[in-house]
């Protein structure tokens, strides 16, 4: 079984303050154990928070992240501190969620990543993103994100 190498983390193993902003929150990577076979590591943060732009409320998502690696993971601590950085930041559904994608496409350069985000209800109206790199690789097993969609009382 191959070994992780962790020696260029910072965050790992310490105490970490949570980022200002995403812009500011440092993301990082490990070199990915499991070179020539294509299987999806998936993220799910079923309490993300962000702030509304206009009101400064706050706005709720179930985000799902699934990506096929390739010579990278991303070190868990770091994604989590990251998504955290949003919760005093203000912007849109869809500028979160794609900054998010985008974000850990640059890091990681998988071979395939994508995203869903379920946003909760604000104004009656559930805003849900979605966004991937391309098509996934042929034979990866893909499951369904699990995520039903928002049904409200009805």
């Amino acid at each position: 079984m191959p070994k992780t190498d962790v020696s260029g983390l910072s965050m790992l193993g310490s105490q970490t303050e949570t980022a200002a902003n995403p812009e500011s929150a440092v993301l990082e990577k490990v070199p990915a154990g499991h070179a020539g076979t294509d299987y999806v590591v998936r993220f799910t943060a079923p309490e993300f928070t962000s702030l509304c732009p206009m009101t400064g409320q706050p706005d709720f998502a179930h985000i799902v992240i699934d990506y096929v690696p390739n010579e990278w993971l991303v070190e868990s601590k770091s994604l989590k501190l990251f998504l955290h950085s949003f919760r005093n930041h203000g912007a849109f559904h869809e500028d979160c969620s794609i900054y998010i994608a985008k974000r850990l496409v640059e890091l990681l350069e998988p071979k395939w990543l994508r995203i869903g985000a379920y946003w909760y209800p604000r104004g009656g109206i559930p805003i849900d993103v979605f966004w991937q790199t391309g098509k996934p690789p042929e034979g990866v097993w893909l499951p369904d994100q699990g995520v039903q969609p928002y049904r409200g009382r009805g």
